[in-house]
């Protein structure tokens, strides 16, 4: 097995370095204080190709596989995990679900400005009852004529002011269960639909998150993705590509707080010399180290088996799973290492332990990453 990456690959990760360290750490702790949005940097983003990764150059996207997606998400996270959820909402939850299971019309309406990056979308699943739990759809849309009425609400949506386009999951024939859930391409110009109040959130503050509300919503036919009662199938598989996305987020996190711990180490005195040369310390640093490895192996084999057309339900789980867990251990250390500057804003790193907490959390909880592993290593 090559663990080398090839000469694209080192590309990718120098053009996503540079980007972070020149154009995303600039401002990042005043737009964490003030959660701004990066519209500035999410728009070069997009230009510098990286909302649309893996779409087909045939749909505005950079033709890449997963594994570069992996490489340059951490790149971007290691800096801001606000910008890099944008881009990872875009590209595993929306361009991919759109480019996979989308009709000919919708890609070419749709997915092309949003590889293009001249809009970015949301994906609209969690509701105040209906979480990781997505057979528990609040939301209804009634079959008409020739549209659907969509009635609901959605929250925690990423992306839920800044997007144009929002792919959200409803429920249509309640007496069918999971098979009477659809997915649906809104636009944020339909009448009906309006956009709720920003959360005020400990981390990835920069993100834009809102609640939805939808009330009376015309959502043409041709709006839905995939057949009647495709929309469950459609969110787990499409959660399944956005765990590779929040793992390498997870990692890049991580390996931010430890970059900047390891320097700091080297600088820092204490007892007549550097702390990284204390025990304590170094055994720290090893520790933080490996387990940055592990997770970046996990991640990369999810993405493997995606790029070779492997079921990566269990892969990405896994991956998910380790590197949430890893980025909360390691940010936390990093923290500690710069002792009571890290404590302090503009040392990075509190921001970054803020951070990595929303990986336990979104695209399914720990707890429910451990439930698709088991099930898988139980064969049921």
């Amino acid at each position: 097995m090559d663990f080398k990456l090839s000469e694209e690959h080192i590309m990718i990760r120098n053009a996503a370095r540079n980007f972070a360290q020149n154009e995303l750490k600039p401002g990042v702790i005043e737009r964490d204080e003030n959660q701004q949005f990066p519209t500035k940097q999410v728009k070069q983003m997009g230009q510098l190709g990286f909302l649309g990764m893996m779409v087909d150059p045939k749909y505005g996207g950079s033709g890449l596989d997963a594994v570069s997606y992996v490489i340059a998400m951490e790149e971007i996270s290691k800096v801001d995990a606000s910008a890099s959820v944008v881009m990872s909402v875009n590209n595993s939850l929306v361009c991919w679900g759109l480019e996979t299971y989308g009709t000919e019309e919708q890609k070419q309406k749709y997915l092309v400005p949003l590889a293009k990056g001249d809009i970015i979308g949301a994906f609209c699943l969690s509701e105040p009852e209906a979480g990781s739990d997505a057979t528990s759809q609040k939301t209804t849309a009634i079959e008409k004529e020739d549209h659907y009425l969509l009635n609901g609400t959605k929250n925690w949506i990423t992306n839920g002011n800044t997007a144009s386009v929002y792919i959200v999951i409803a429920q249509t024939d309640k007496e069918k269960g999971h098979k009477g859930i659809n997915a649906f391409i809104v636009e944020k110009e339909m009448e009906g639909f309006i956009v709720g109040p920003k959360e005020n959130k400990l981390g990835i503050r920069g993100s834009d998150t809102h609640s939805l509300m939808f009330t009376n919503v015309k959502v043409p036919k041709e709006n839905r993705i995939g057949d009647d009662g495709f929309g469950f199938k459609f969110a787990m598989k499409t959660l399944a590509g956005g765990r590779i996305g929040i793992a390498s987020q997870a990692l890049g996190i991580a390996s931010g707080a430890y970059e900047l711990a390891l320097k700091y180490s080297k600088e820092r005195k204490s007892f007549g010399k550097e702390i990284s040369k204390h025990q304590a310390i170094a055994f720290k640093l090893a520790d933080m180290a490996t387990q940055i490895e592990a997770a970046r192996h996990l991640c990369m084999k999810a993405a493997w088996d995606k790029d070779q057309g492997n079921n990566y339900d269990l892969s990405s789980a896994m991956a998910k799973l380790f590197a949430a867990e890893m980025a909360m251990q390691v940010t936390i250390e990093a923290v500690q290492i710069h002792g009571g500057y890290g404590f302090v804003k503009e040392y990075h790193v509190e921001r970054l332990m803020r951070d990595a907490k929303i990986t336990q959390i979104y695209e399914g909880t720990s707890e429910i990453q451990k439930i698709v592993i088991s099930r898988s290593v139980l064969g049921k």
